[in-house]
C-alpha cells in the first residue's frame, strides 16, 4: 500500500510530460495550442472525388460492354469476381486477391486478359496496370468493343 502513491506520481508525471510534448509540439509547428493538422484541403478532397467518379463511371461502362450488369462495378468484391467471369478467369480467383504479395500477381494477370479480351495490346495492359485510374475510363468510354475471353486467348 505504501507504493501506491508513488506509482500514481509517476503516472501523474508521465502524464504531464505527454501533455507538455504535445503543448511543445504544437508550439514547435506554429499550431495553436491543443491545435493539430486540419487535413487535407478542399481542392484535394475534390480532385480525389472526381478520380473515383470517372474510375466507377470507366469501370461501370467496361461491365456493360461485357454483358455484365453495371451496377456490379460499385460492389467491392462482387466487382472483381465479374471482372475474373469477364476475363474467362474462374470465381475462386477472388479469394487469391486476399493473399498478399499473390494479389499483385493476379492484378496483373486480370488486367493484361481485359486488355485482351478488348482487343488492345500490351501497351494498353501495362496502362492498365500502373494508371488504371486512366485507362479504364479509356476503356469504357472508347469505341472498343468485347471480344470476350477467347479473343484473349488467340492474341
Amino acid at each position: 500500500m505504501k507504493h501506491l502513491p508513488l506509482r500514481f506520481t509517476a503516472f501523474l508525471a508521465a502524464i504531464a510530460s505527454l501533455s507538455l510534448s504535445g503543448t511543445l509540439l504544437a508550439q514547435a509547428t506554429n499550431y495553436p495550442s491543443g491545435q493539430v493538422s486540419t487535413g487535407p484541403s478542399i481542392v484535394v478532397v475534390l480532385f480525389e472525388l472526381i478520380i473515383a467518379v470517372l474510375l466507377i463511371a470507366g469501370l461501370w461502362k467496361v461491365f456493360v460492354k461485357a454483358g455484365q450488369p453495371g451496377w456490379a462495378s460499385i460492389i467491392p468484391i462482387y466487382n472483381t469476381y465479374i471482372l475474373c467471369k469477364i476475363v474467362g478467369k474462374p470465381g475462386w480467383w477472388v479469394i487469391l486477391m486476399f493473399i498478399p504479395f499473390l494479389n499483385f500477381i493476379i492484378a496483373i494477370i486480370i488486367m493484361l486478359e481485359l486488355a485482351k479480351c478488348f482487343g488492345k495490346g500490351v501497351g494498353f495492359a501495362v496502362g492498365l496496370i500502373l494508371l488504371s485510374f486512366v485507362f479504364i475510363p479509356m476503356l469504357g468510354f472508347s469505341d472498343a468493343a468485347y471480344q470476350g475471353p477467347k479473343a484473349a486467348s488467340a492474341i
